[in-house]
């Protein structure tokens, strides 16, 4: 363990310990002004975000200490996995029994356990990483012509039907962030580039044929719906600023308010009951408000080098599931942080996903940190295997 811990890889670990530190300081900014206002402590949600930041240290402090031998074995990913899928099929007995009662925001996302709210949508991306990285593995990057789609059917069938199982709660984020996983995973495995071209372009151009159909069809059913009503008010967040526009129309404002240098910390006037859960989703709005353009640059630039640094380890690995399991991680971290900024700058449509590590919530902080213990155990047994050659 102390040789182990001898090869930590500082490159990883510093900016994530950077990120989780603003993710306090910002939840507990954001949320103070709210809390006060409805007769609470403002330091409620500033307090929980550290005792979910300390879970998630702990977290990746197992995940880096654990044999990568005991995570490769066929017993602990049939064990995550049919964890993460009991955890999905639950949501959707919940949502069967309970209905609407049991949504939040228009989706059954989460399981209360009165003291946590666990999201198992984040324990399956991360279970999902680690199948991917186990199956594909046996293959070590040797795919035989013709034999591709009969290599790749069966994990490709059993993401889908974890994809599904997200699409019913309705999670549209969620299921697109899955979906992310698969193509690079399957990219990244020795699938031959024009095979995963074309791959890219069919389902390029699915999505847009989709969203093309339900603008212009615009159906009954879809009209009355919570994501639906998300998606138009993306389109048209002014015009609908009273029926769903109002988070889009309020980051604008919060962006335009904060400037290059922002108003200082603590100071945002959009966080006081304008900008609905400000310390969720739309955080990064209240922080380009406090701490400018050039605040939320920092942030979203933490996050980039974190995820550089987490591909150099997976090109330079020997192993193939270490390889993937990197290219997996970052995945997670790229789509979230995507989804999230283009949803804030309304360059995408709002799908409630988080930013990572910055945004309140214990589910997310506590499996990306285990992602990030995963992928310090992978770059410090690389780091011993080289020296040892």
């Amino acid at each position: 363990m102390r040789e182990k811990i001898h090869h930590l890889d500082y490159k990883i670990l510093v900016p994530y310990l950077l990120l989780i530190v603003i993710g306090i300081i910002m939840v507990y900014s954001a949320s103070s002004d709210i809390l006060l206002v409805n007769g609470f402590k403002p330091s409620v949600y500033g307090v929980r975000q550290a005792e979910y930041a300390i879970a998630g240290l702990a977290f990746a402090f197992i995940f880096f200490k654990l044999k990568l031998e005991n995570l490769k074995s066929a017993k602990f990913v049939e064990w995550f996995l049919g964890i993460s899928m009991l955890l999905l099929l639950y949501l959707i007995g919940l949502k069967v029994v309970k209905g609407s009662a049991a949504a939040v925001n228009g989706a059954v996302g989460w399981i209360d356990l009165k003291f946590i709210k666990i999201q198992p949508l984040e324990i399956a991306k991360l279970a999902l990483v680690v199948y991917l990285a186990f199956i594909l593995d046996r293959h070590d990057g040797a795919f035989r012509r013709g034999h591709i789609i009969e290599n790749l059917s069966r994990p490709a069938i059993l993401a889908g039907i974890m994809m599904f199982l997200v699409l019913l709660e309705p999670d549209f984020g969620g299921t697109a962030i899955l979906a992310m996983i698969v193509i690079v995973m399957f990219s990244m495995s020795g699938v031959p580039a024009k095979t995963a071209l074309i791959w890219l372009i069919g389902i390029g151009a699915g999505v847009f044929l989709l969203v093309t159909l339900v603008i212009h069809w615009n159906p009954k059913f879809l009209q009355d719906s919570y994501q639906y009503q998300r998606f138009m008010s993306f389109l048209h967040p002014f015009q609908l600023e009273q029926k769903g526009g109002a988070q889009l129309v309020n980051s604008y404002y919060a962006i335009h308010n904060g400037g290059l240098f922002g108003v200082g910390l603590g100071n945002s006037m959009q966080k006081r009951g304008y900008l609905p859960e400000p310390y969720t989703d739309f955080i990064l709005s209240i922080a380009a408000e406090e701490l400018g353009v050039i605040g939320a640059i920092v942030i979203v630039g933490l996050l980039f080098y974190l995820m550089w640094s987490i591909m150099e380890v997976g090109i330079h690995a020997n192993s193939q599931f270490d390889a993937l399991v990197c290219f997996g991680v970052t995945t997670i971290i790229f789509t979230e942080t995507l989804f999230n900024v283009g949803a804030v700058l309304g360059l995408l449509p709002i799908t409630g996903v988080t930013l990572p590590f910055i945004s309140y919530g214990g589910s997310s902080m506590i499996v990306l940190s285990a992602s990030i213990g995963l992928v310090l155990n992978v770059a410090a047994n690389e780091r011993m295997e080289k020296e040892g050659e």
